[in-house]
């Protein structure tokens, strides 16, 4: 059986990427753009694992998880976000994992493979707190520097000296 993943993105380029990405790796995909999508794809039938990101239009993310958690408690999620400092809430949360953007790829499918591969016994386990294995997946600040150096035009790169040196600015 093809493991189902739901990925809520209002970010169109981010929806259909993941898409594409997942189809991929032979995974069944359903997209959704707000809380209430995400809603109405979970009463249509079995998900496996839920990639969520936090700024939705209308139910936020952390309001489509806490509804989602209730109704399938050991539904695998990860929390994408471009939202800095949210590490402490997504652990408090029924997440299992918080990756910031820009997402690595690489990274991401191995935490999906590794989420959909553990037991139900464990799932329970952390679903009810006695456990807790969550995974923070942060930013690749390199990969973030060099994304802004393809994508804009400035009077220097983003070397690792000047980054740090704008850092103490």
């Amino acid at each position: 059986m093809t493991e189902k993943i739901l990925v809520v993105d209002d970010e169109k380029s981010i929806r259909e990427a993941l898409n594409k990405v997942l189809r991929a790796e032979n995974y069944e995909v359903l997209v959704a753009e707000t809380g209430k999508d995400a809603v109405e794809r979970c009463g249509t039938g079995r998900i496996d694992l839920l990639l969520l990101d936090l700024n939705l239009p209308g139910k936020n993310g952390w309001a489509t998880l806490d509804w989602l958690a209730k109704v399938n408690p050991l539904l695998p999620v990860i929390i994408i976000t471009g939202r800095a400092n949210q590490r402490e809430l997504a652990e408090k949360s029924r997440a299992d994992a918080l990756m910031e953007k820009p997402l690595d790829v690489p990274l991401l499918l191995q935490t999906i493979r590794e989420l959909l591969a553990e037991p139900m016994e464990i799932r329970a386990q952390r679903s009810s707190r006695r456990s807790s294995s969550f995974r923070f997946l942060s930013c690749d600040e390199r990969l973030f520097r060099q994304m802004l150096n393809d994508r804009f035009t400035v009077p220097c790169p983003l070397t690792d000296r000047a980054w740090h040196l704008t850092e103490k600015d």
